[in-house]
């Protein structure tokens, strides 16, 4: 399982990703996996430290576990992955789960996946909140985890970035909150690819109860 992603009426989402050249495989993947009954929504994206086979091995443990256990509470998935991955290379990774009946979004990063909540105004003007990351590597022996979630409130046509580090950290600055998800994600993939890594970002617009 390389990728898996479940239509979800919560989330219109985008998905564009990259192997290295020269490279079959990417450890660079992502999830987005509906759970109680649908109203709530998984939203990961993982990276294997490095690239190559080892990296997408690592990337494939997390996203399986994930997949396995997708009704646990966010810090629990982290605590999983951590556990499952002892002995690879170990993976950064950003956890998001949408819940439609608080309207809420909560999420924890681990490294350097990158996360960016964006909302849009009616004159088309887009502000961004940048979701914090903790250091470390999950499933390094050395790191103690889970981290501490964040709670953020959110509203129906809000969007989530995540964004590995195969992309510039200036992608922030070519979001449009209004544009269609997966638009926006093969344009920041196209202008803002390093080149030099595996390179994957999801952009999840929240639909909420329609």
């Amino acid at each position: 399982m390389l990728h898996l992603s479940i239509p979800s009426r919560l989330l219109d989402v985008g998905v564009a990703s990259t192997a290295l050249t020269g490279h079959r495989e990417s450890g660079d993947l992502h999830l987005v996996r509906p759970v109680d009954g649908g109203d709530s929504v998984l939203v990961a994206v993982v990276d294997g430290l490095g690239h190559g086979q080892e990296a997408a091995v690592a990337a494939r443990i997390a996203i399986d576990t994930l997949d396995r256990h997708a009704a646990a509470t966010v810090p629990h998935l982290i605590q999983h992955c951590h556990e499952a991955l002892i002995g690879t290379r170990g993976v950064v990774m950003s956890v998001a789960q949408f819940d439609a009946a608080r309207d809420t979004m909560t999420w924890v990063g681990v490294g350097n996946v990158a996360g960016v909540l964006a909302a849009g105004d009616r004159e088309g003007r887009t502000s961004f909140t940048a979701l914090v990351t903790r250091a470390g590597i999950v499933g390094s022996p050395s790191d103690d985890l889970p981290a501490r979630p964040w709670v953020i409130p959110i509203q129906p046509h809000d969007i989530l970035v995540l964004a590995t580090d195969g992309l510039r950290a200036d992608f922030v600055d070519d979001i449009v909150a209004s544009q269609d998800p997966q638009t926006t994600a093969t344009r920041l993939l196209q202008r803002h690819g390093k080149g030099n890594d595996d390179a994957l970002v999801l952009i999840a617009r929240y639909l909420g109860r329609r």
